[in-house]
């Protein structure tokens, strides 16, 4: 009877052991993709090579194809059919910092080119008065990044104490695009109202994000209860997990652009709240997997834009945008609702709305058979991170050439931050310096 009483004591031990063992990667993994990580721009306002070229001071502007993703009101300023597509090439580079885990220091960068608007617009008249329609796509939130790192860790729970060596790649993919259906009306000879009809819908390719999470580990579990016996147990273990996520939805956005005075233009846009269907799979080496329906709710945003024409050469212009990301809250399957910000349940965070500023201008070189635009902005873009938002700024550069029935336009700019995104590895102390080169080219044609 001892024997057998030793024998279940082992078999107990070996099976805590092995037990404790199987749990290491998810004690250790579990916090580093609890959030959703947004790499381009939190506040994408609108598309477009000349309204990039002017800082994205575009709202009291708006009179191109590019004005039903900034303020629709200002596409009734067309007054021929036209087609426009606007392409982007993006380059962003981070240094990463990791206060726990200094060995983990390490710098990434990705690089990718896409397009970021179409539209076809037509103007008419009906009953005596102005009205235009287009149609339009944007690519409003770009969510590729990535980067690999290195983590050794000692860690201390109890009688257990881990000691690992982890190697880590993280990669996400993916983009959020809408197809709009935009109208604009001239109500009097110096104000115009329009709307901007948004389809969430995966009509060209998926429309969502993909995150890959991968890490080979290696070290010694010791596990030393109270007495002289203790044992060190070699482990490591290989894990990759795969989330996706599919993205369906539809808003509005409501637009006014008044000419105050023959130079003063004001305009004001609201992009209503909504609330998405997000369908999300989970899948592991390990072999367990989850397919659910989440619902993410969208915030509503809003901004107010003027516009001043000293000359028919020059213009100058500056925008305010607000968005209220207390609202952007993930509901999952069982109905728990938590801030994608954070992580933690909508009480527990506390997050700030972002206020964006715009400013730019261009001028315009005028001869009889051609026109070439300078154009330049400067811009503050926050990000809505636990507490006071993350700062980024930046600023723009842009030129084109238009020529008869065809616009030419390209824009270069140039967005950083420091120390930033502090929310998303919190266990780590983590925090990151952002370098974001972009570039875009518009082409117009008008019939």
């Amino acid at each position: 009877m001892k024997t057998i009483t030793v024998y279940i004591q082992i078999l107990l031990f070996v099976l805590l052991v092995l037990s404790v063992v199987m749990t290491i990667p998810v004690h250790c993994t579990a916090n580093l993709l609890q959030n959703i990580d947004i790499p381009s721009s939190w506040n994408p306002v609108g598309s477009g090579a000349r309204a990039m070229g002017m800082g994205g001071a575009f709202i009291g502007v708006a009179d191109d194809a590019t004005a039903a993703s900034w303020n629709p009101a200002g596409l009734i300023q067309l007054e021929t059919p036209e087609i426009s597509m606007v392409g982007n090439y993006v380059y962003r580079s981070s240094d990463d910092s990791y206060g726990t885990n200094p060995e983990a220091d390490n710098s990434n960068s990705i690089d990718k080119i896409s397009i970021n608007y179409f539209s076809a617009s037509y103007p008419f008249e009906l009953f005596n008065t102005n009205m235009i329609v287009s149609i339009n796509y944007q690519n409003l939130y770009e969510f590729n990044a990535g980067g690999s790192f290195f983590l050794s860790q000692h860690e201390v729970q109890g009688i257990n104490t881990w000691d690992l060596d982890r190697n880590i790649d993280m990669e996400q993919t993916g983009n959020l695009y809408a197809v709009g259906l935009a109208y604009s009306v001239q109500i009097h000879p110096k104000l115009s109202m329009g709307f901007t009809l948004n389809f969430w819908k995966k009509w060209f390719g998926n429309n969502g994000w993909r995150e890959k999470y991968s890490e080979s580990a290696a070290g010694t579990l010791t596990i030393d209860p109270p007495g002289p016996v203790f044992i060190v147990t070699p482990i490591s273990r290989n894990e990759t997990s795969v989330k996706n996520y599919e993205f369906d939805g539809f808003n509005t956005n409501l637009g006014i652009l008044w000419n105050a005075t023959g130079k003063l233009t004001l305009g004001t846009v609201l992009k209503t709240s909504f609330t998405a269907d997000l369908d999300f799979s989970y899948s592991s080496s390990s072999g367990s997997s989850l397919n659910e329906r989440q619902h993410l709710d969208m915030p509503m945003s809003y901004g107010l834009g003027a516009a001043y024409r000293f000359s028919d050469a020059l213009t100058i212009s500056a925008d305010i945008y607000r968005t209220e990301w207390k609202d952007f809250i993930l509901t999952q399957a069982d109905g728990t609702k938590v801030s994608p910000i954070t992580g933690l349940s909508r009480q527990e965070s506390d997050i700030d709305s972002t206020i964006q500023v715009r400013i730019g201008g261009e001028y315009l070189i005028i001869d009889p058979k051609f026109v070439i635009p300078l154009r330049a902005g400067l811009f503050y873009d926050p990000a809505p991170p636990t507490g006071s938002p993350d700062k980024y700024y930046g600023f723009s550069l842009g030129s084109g050439l238009a020529c008869g029935s065809w616009v030419f336009d390209i824009a270069y700019q140039f967005r950083w931050a420091d120390n930033v995104k502090e929310s998303i590895l919190k266990n780590f102390n983590y925090s990151s310096d952002v370098k974001e080169h972009q570039i875009y080219t518009s082409l117009i044609f008008h019939f």
